[in-house]
């Protein structure tokens, strides 16, 4: 299977880097693809590493090309982390590069194999977006605290203690999920979205989900498969579909206009975040913000229960 390929070349690059490469000052500088990954880095590493995100709110990992300034700061970094699964499709053949002379680990496949969904769009691929749901996150930053570990092992502990401190939060964040979403309703218990990208977060909430454009925003919905989905949304009564802070809302605003022609209204629930964070500084521009945000917007736009701001009271906002 083309995922163990991964992990064994990026087993391979971190064997060599295996002795510490930072610089006298002594913090790590490690080089994220993603946000998500970017803050599970923050959180375990804390002050001992220095971290950039190469992709910020609103990008689309799927499609994002390295520029020559990635291409810099990933050769400098101490540690590269980026999450495979093919989800940077676009940057898989310089990752592979880079794993077999450099320090870079795929930690999304960290998830276990049997946790994984196949991929609807790519023979051989799987469905790269486990952020979705935190149980499956904690594999992930468990793979990011054994790669700081490897690369600084004088600040394992430290990095454990983090890294454990972290682990908790998302466990309550995942009760948080389970609870609230479990107040929705049944019959209105369907997320439409822009993209595929909530098929682990329909797996573990029991909720129908259904996207516009397949598991990669590189796909196309073509007028036919809207005008499927609008007949869906009247002939079932949804009343709202959800937009996403990293693909256009071209194809959610069609639905509810096509529905509205039929003399059905459909609302936007609101703008989720699939592939990206929130800003940074803020709290949606963390993972626990991310989810929260989610979760607690989903919630609210279907008919459940869910406090307006939040888990923890610190969304700016949720409709």
């Amino acid at each position: 299977m083309r995922r163990r390929h991964f992990l064994a070349l990026t087993a391979a690059g971190a064997a060599l880097a295996a002795a510490p490469l930072r610089a006298a000052e002594g913090r790590v500088e490690v080089v994220a693809s993603t946000g998500m990954i970017a803050d599970a880095a923050r959180q375990v590493g804390g002050a001992r590493v220095a971290v950039t995100a190469l992709m910020g709110p609103g990008v689309d990992p799927h499609s994002y090309r390295q520029t020559r300034s990635d291409i810099a700061a990933m050769t400098r970094a101490d540690l590269v982390l980026w999450h495979g699964l093919y989800l940077e499709a676009q940057l898989e053949s310089f990752m592979l590069k880079l794993s077999e002379r450099g320090n870079v680990v795929a930690v999304g496949e960290a998830v276990p194999d049997a946790r994984l969904i196949e991929s609807r769009d790519y023979d051989g691929k799987v469905d790269p977006h486990v952020w979705m749901v935190p149980e499956l996150w904690a594999h992930v930053v468990r793979a990011v605290e054994s790669a700081l570990a490897r690369t600084a092992p004088e600040h394992a502990a430290e990095f454990a203690a983090n890294a454990q401190a972290h682990l908790d939060e998302i466990d309550r964040l995942g009760t948080y999920a389970r609870d609230t979403l479990a107040t929705v309703p049944d019959p209105a218990q369907v997320l439409v979205t822009a993209h595929d990208a909530f098929g682990y977060f329909g797996r573990a909430y029991g909720y129908e989900v259904v996207g516009i454009q397949g598991i990669s925003t590189e796909s196309e919905a073509g007028l036919n498969r809207i005008g499927v989905l609008v007949d869906m949304l009247v002939d079932r009564g949804i009343g709202a579909v959800f937009v996403e802070s990293s693909v256009s809302d071209r194809n959610v605003r069609a639905l509810v206009e096509g529905a509205a022609a039929q003399g059905h209204e459909v609302t936007i629930g609101g703008e989720l975040f699939s592939d990206a964070m929130g800003r940074p500084g803020t709290y949606a521009g963390t993972y626990i913000g991310m989810i929260d945000h989610n979760v607690t917007t989903i919630s609210r736009a279907l008919g459940g229960q869910a406090p307006a701001r939040g888990m923890q009271g610190r969304l700016a906002a949720a409709s």
